[in-house]
């Protein structure tokens, strides 16, 4: 993270209560109307461990900027397809980013769907999208073709975040390729933990070969369980190791998350008054004050 962004941060005051990450826990203020939209900042979700709530915070995230009138696109960029149907999105025999990837001259426009969210589009993904790891390895250029898809794309909206698989291959470098900064969101357990310095130093060797403008928007701790010693004892490492690096917002575990994804629903829209959607809304608000969104 720049010293610029952190520099952004709202002044924390002495008396502020103490957050989940140990550090004076703050408000964020509402992020203000924009004038314009675009060009976007693109923002890969990526951890190469399954589980962790990539997904669930791309959706939601994606919903509480639009929410809050950014003009979102998410990127469906895994084969399992889940954030395309976690939106109510249907992906069979319609155009897929699997088609862009393989058609380059194929506008992204033609597969862009409009949700039921307002301000939120989506770009779906199916299990066709197994076949491209395979498909690209003798392409030219291969690791920067996402980056020109969206190139074509980003002046129609102000953020564009890529939900990722899990794993490190063609495709997720093929994301960070593409991307301005890179969330990474952390399961508060143990295994979770131990795979975010490998993550790391596949984001800095992108910097180093493919993309040196990429930046480390910041770590999330997701399924967080204040009740538990082993939650805490793992927000506490994360804290330790990572600094400012951490996001100050922290997403608790609740059944409410499996519930609004069978809707086809963000929680923000199946239940906005619930802890977990007041939670995202914050981190929108958390990741403007810092500068990672305009």
């Amino acid at each position: 993270m720049t010293g610029s962004k952190r520099g952004a941060l709202k002044a924390r005051t002495d008396d502020a209560p103490i957050g989940p990450t140990g550090r004076p826990y703050q408000g964020f203020p509402t992020p203000p109307k924009l004038d314009s939209h675009g060009p976007a900042r693109i923002i890969a979700l990526c951890n190469q461990k399954g589980g962790v709530g990539k997904t669930t915070t791309t959706i939601n995230l994606a919903a509480s900027l639009a929410q809050y009138g950014r003009k979102v696109l998410a990127v469906d960029f895994d084969p399992q397809g889940a954030l395309s149907a976690g939106l109510g999105i249907q992906t069979h025999d319609v155009p897929t980013v699997y088609d862009l990837l393989i058609d380059s001259k194929r506008d992204p426009r033609d597969t862009i769907i409009e949700t039921a969210v307002e301000n939120l589009d989506v770009i779906p993904a199916n299990i066709d999208l197994s076949a491209a790891e395979v498909q690209l390895v003798n392409e030219v250029a291969r690791e920067t073709i996402l980056s020109r898809v969206l190139r074509k794309v980003a002046g129609d909206y102000d953020v564009i975040l890529i939900d990722c698989q899990p794993s490190l291959g063609i495709l997720t470098v093929n994301a960070l390729t593409a991307s301005h900064g890179v969330i990474i969101p952390l399961e508060c357990e143990f295994f979770a933990l131990r795979g975010v310095a490998l993550l790391i130093e596949t984001i800095d060797k992108v910097r180093d070969r493919l993309n040196p403008s990429i930046a480390l928007d910041g770590l999330l701790a997701t399924m967080y369980d204040p009740r538990t010693l082993h939650s805490r004892e793992v927000l506490e490492r994360v804290v330790e190791a990572f600094g400012d690096d951490v996001l100050e917002t922290v997403i608790g575990r609740t059944v409410k998350f499996p519930d609004a994804s069978v809707s086809g629903m963000p929680i923000t829209e199946f239940a906005p008054e619930h802890a977990a959607a007041q939670a995202y809304l914050r981190l929108a608000r958390e990741l403007v004050a810092r500068g990672a969104v305009a």
